[in-house]
């Protein structure tokens, strides 16, 4: 996008995005977004069903991944404002499917908050440069949310672990080469039984991937089945190099996975206000332009209102993050409600495009695909009803 950007909300930046440096990693962003992602290549990515690895390399050269690294682990030491920054940009532009934030934000700060200094080493530089993409692989064909019931086993072989399972819904799944997987050390002591191993699947006899599944939206998402059969990792693998902290672990990283999928929330009804804004003020029907109908002013003005309480929202939950004061119940909160929120705009949003809206070239019928997920993945919305409740 050219020239300068006009927000579509009222709503100041927070005085945590006052920042220099901020300003000028957003322009390089956006400089990098426009070069190397135009929209023919992110259209080819969709007809592909994935993003292509070398792209991947190209955000590790542009200091894109592995944002919030330590200096002494070969990143920038960035922190999570540097990956809304990126969320913003990528919505912005209409780019789904390459998903650098799971890899940032979700994946990677497993290593850094719980890995040893041995694995960080090993691993973190990797993560920063794109010679590796991360993965985690949490759901299976028979457990979603409920992660206790998952049946994937890491039981002791030797100097490693033999890792048997099946799992699914993995984001990453074709290209990733480094994967953490969520197993039961010992299956007989449910969430006490869960540990992280990370499988260097380049390295992993038995490891196997499966089909790249066909979604409604996101096209060029690469979600993937994975298969584990009997795949050996050396017991260097374990995460923490300890048994059975696997499901503390998740709870405490989750909370900011919930965050960013509440922030990416908010970019993208900002993004289906912006293309309807510019639809309706174009297209006529019966001789006067659709935001001439009170109608539709109306239908806009809840959007927008909506929108603004959205963004105001989540602008505090980033500065609690920041602060290290994000609880895990208002971060369930914001992932309920800001996707609840954005599918309930986008459905608006479509209706005002009216056939057009329908239409998979455009990009509003795209963000009503891809959107939908967005209450299912992270926890589903019901998931998060149960943990608010229980703080009632």
């Amino acid at each position: 996008m050219k020239g300068v950007y006009v927000p579509v909300l009222d709503v100041a930046p927070p005085d945590f995005m006052d920042d220099e440096n901020l300003r000028l990693f957003e322009n390089a962003v956006e400089r990098f977004l426009e070069r190397e992602a135009p929209p023919e290549r992110v259209a080819a990515w969709r007809k592909a069903g994935q993003v292509e690895l070398e792209f991947w390399r190209q955000a590790g050269t542009a200091g894109l991944l592995g944002m919030m690294v330590p200096e002494a682990y070969g990143g920038p030491g960035g922190d999570f404002r540097h990956e809304i920054v990126l969320a913003d940009q990528l919505a912005r532009r209409d780019i789904s499917g390459f998903a650098a934030s799971l890899h940032n934000v979700i994946v990677t700060p497993y290593i850094i908050a719980h890995g040893t200094e041995e694995q960080k080493q090993r691993w973190l530089p990797g993560l920063v440069s794109g010679a590796l993409i991360s993965a985690i692989a949490m759901s299976e064909p028979d457990s979603g949310s409920d992660l206790q019931a998952i049946r994937t086993t890491a039981l002791r072989d030797g100097n490693g672990y033999r890792i048997n399972g099946q799992k699914t819904f993995i984001s990453n799944g074709q290209l990733a080469n480094l994967v953490i997987v969520v197993a039961k050390t010992d299956p007989a002591a449910r969430s006490r039984g869960i540990s992280l191993m990370v499988v260097e699947t380049e390295a992993a006899e038995g490891f196997r991937r499966g089909r790249k599944l066909e979604k409604v939206g996101n096209e060029a998402a690469d979600t993937s089945e994975l298969f584990f059969d009997n795949v050996w990792v050396p017991a260097q693998n374990l995460l923490g190099l300890a048994e059975g902290r696997g499901f503390g672990q998740l709870m405490a990283e989750l909370p900011r996975e919930r965050l960013l999928i509440a922030v990416q929330a908010a970019a993208e009804m900002e993004r289906a206000l912006e293309a309807t804004l510019d639809y309706v003020k174009q297209r006529k029907a019966f001789g006067q332009r659709i935001i001439d109908y009170q109608n539709s002013q109306f239908k806009l003005v809840e959007c927008k209102t909506k929108a603004t309480i959205a963004r105001v929202f989540v602008n505090h939950c980033i500065g609690q993050q920041l602060a290290g004061k994000l609880d895990a119940t208002t971060a369930a909160m914001a992932k309920m409600w800001m996707t609840d929120t954005l599918c309930e705009i986008v459905d608006e949003c479509v209706q005002l495009h009216g056939g057009y809206g329908y239409m998979t070239e455009y990009p509003i019928g795209r963000l009503f695909r891809d959107t939908r997920v967005s209450r299912i993945y992270g926890g589903s919305n019901e998931i998060m009803k149960v943990l608010i409740g229980r703080t009632l």
